[in-house]
């Protein structure tokens, strides 16, 4: 990873077996299933009946992946924020935090990218985003998704910084902050009129460059 020190490279993991790709890949085409139904007719109006049959198995076949409907629309998600985390973990010391969580971002974007594409394709994976902003069910699961997400940084940067999480408050308020900034670049991206990664990530670098200004600067016009 870009900024880590020189190790010794771990040995390569043996390939998947049949089985586990057979796996994988039904697993991924519930997932598109999934995430095309919601785009087309909507989250509310797709059952896991629905995603089954568009993926040609059954609806025990999605339970076997799958304990809900939600758990299917966030997978791919998940990877995204895997990815990010272990970005976050692998930052060089020294940086300060809110410097090393944003660094982490721009440089895992293409990872996330093709962690995604292995799975769904990418204009749907950013497509689905508008489909949470207006779904009531979906966002609150979202929130409720970067709150969670939010605490497995916060330690990341807690042990970063040599500090305990449960009395220091900073790793919790720095990325507080951090996660702010990315939800308001969500929400504004999503009903702009460009819906790729690349506007994605100049929104995202963007905002990140108001956090000081606008936290300390004076807003006053007068």
């Amino acid at each position: 990873m870009v900024g880590t020190a020189e190790t010794t490279a771990a040995p390569a993991a043996p390939p998947p077996g049949l089985r586990e790709r057979k796996k994988r890949r039904t697993r991924d085409t519930l997932v598109r299933a999934a995430l095309e139904l919601f785009t087309e007719r909507g989250y509310e109006r797709t059952t896991v009946d629905d995603i089954a049959a568009a993926a040609d198995v059954s609806q025990r076949t999605f339970f076997r992946y799958f304990a809900s409907k939600e758990e299917a629309a966030f997978f791919v998600g998940r990877l995204a924020e895997s990815r990010f985390v272990e970005a976050v973990r692998g930052r060089p010391p020294g940086e300060a935090p809110l410097d090393a969580l944003r660094r982490a971002l721009a440089e895992s974007w293409d990872g996330i990218a093709e962690a995604v594409e292995r799975v769904v394709p990418l204009d749907l994976h950013l497509r689905f985003y508008q489909v949470i902003e207006s779904t009531p069910a979906l966002l609150a699961a979202h929130l409720r998704r970067s709150a969670e997400l939010e605490e497995r940084i916060a330690r990341v940067v807690a042990e970063r910084e040599g500090l305990d999480v449960d009395t220091d408050p900073r790793p919790r308020v720095v990325v507080a902050v951090f996660g702010a900034v990315v939800r308001v670049t969500e929400r504004i991206w999503s009903v702009g009129g460009d819906a790729s990664l690349a506007a994605l990530r100049e929104a995202t670098a963007a905002y990140l460059d108001q956090v000081e200004p606008a936290l300390t600067g004076d807003w006053r016009t007068d």
